[in-house]
């Protein structure tokens, strides 16, 4: 009995050690920078989570770096006028807002990748530029590229203020934040070797 303890105690050792060295590689290979700020794509797909990304995916249509804007996973009962509101954002010009798409299907990050396909097929886009934050951008574009292959995509990462992504084992949230995301990072990779789709765990 003690040898099977202690084998199973070794088991969990070196799995938490191969966990492990996978959330800092995972961490230390997050996107610290926005990398192409130029490049004109057919569309802007902000995946909502947090006002920067919002204000961002709208700075970036004001300043003609997409064709459209399409916003996944805003709230059903939001319009684009209240959405506009909440981001201090009602003189928006109306040329401008004829150029945005709201996404009021998904609520998680496999969802969103399913939404934003759907759409970019009925609209014929063939590249875009995908808005979100840094420490959640490996796994977006993993959803991604498993609904659309073909799809040209820039990143465009945000970094928001309460995610200290540079010293993240120092701040208990920041910490958590990397950890969770990178159990769903590994999740979701498992879930596309087998053939299935995380769900809500995203």
């Amino acid at each position: 009995m003690r040898r099977l303890l202690h084998a199973f105690a070794v088991v969990g050792a070196i799995g938490l050690a191969i966990w492990a060295i996978g959330l800092v590689r995972f961490v230390a290979t997050l996107p610290e920078e926005v990398a192409d700020e130029t490049t004109r794509t057919d569309a802007i797909v902000v995946l909502t989570g947090g006002a920067d990304r919002l204000a961002t995916g709208f700075a970036l249509l004001k300043n003609d770096v997409g064709g459209r804007l399409f916003v996944s996973g805003v709230g059903e009962s939001l319009s684009l006028d209240a959405l506009l509101a909440q981001l201090n954002l009602s003189d928006y010009p109306q040329a401008l807002r004829r150029r945005v798409d709201l996404g009021h299907k998904a609520s998680n990050t496999v969802q969103n990748a399913q939404e934003t396909a759907e759409w970019c097929r009925e609209e014929g886009i063939r590249s875009i530029r995908l808005v979100t934050a840094s420490y959640h951008m490996k796994r977006s574009l993993l959803e991604f590229q498993r609904e659309l292959p073909e799809l040209q995509i820039i990143q465009h990462p945000v970094f928001p203020q309460a995610v200290k992504q540079g010293q993240w084992w120092k701040y208990p949230g920041t910490l958590l934040l990397m950890t969770r995301e990178y159990t769903k990072f590994v999740v979701a990779n498992l879930a596309h070797m087998f053939g299935v789709t995380a769900g809500d765990f995203s």
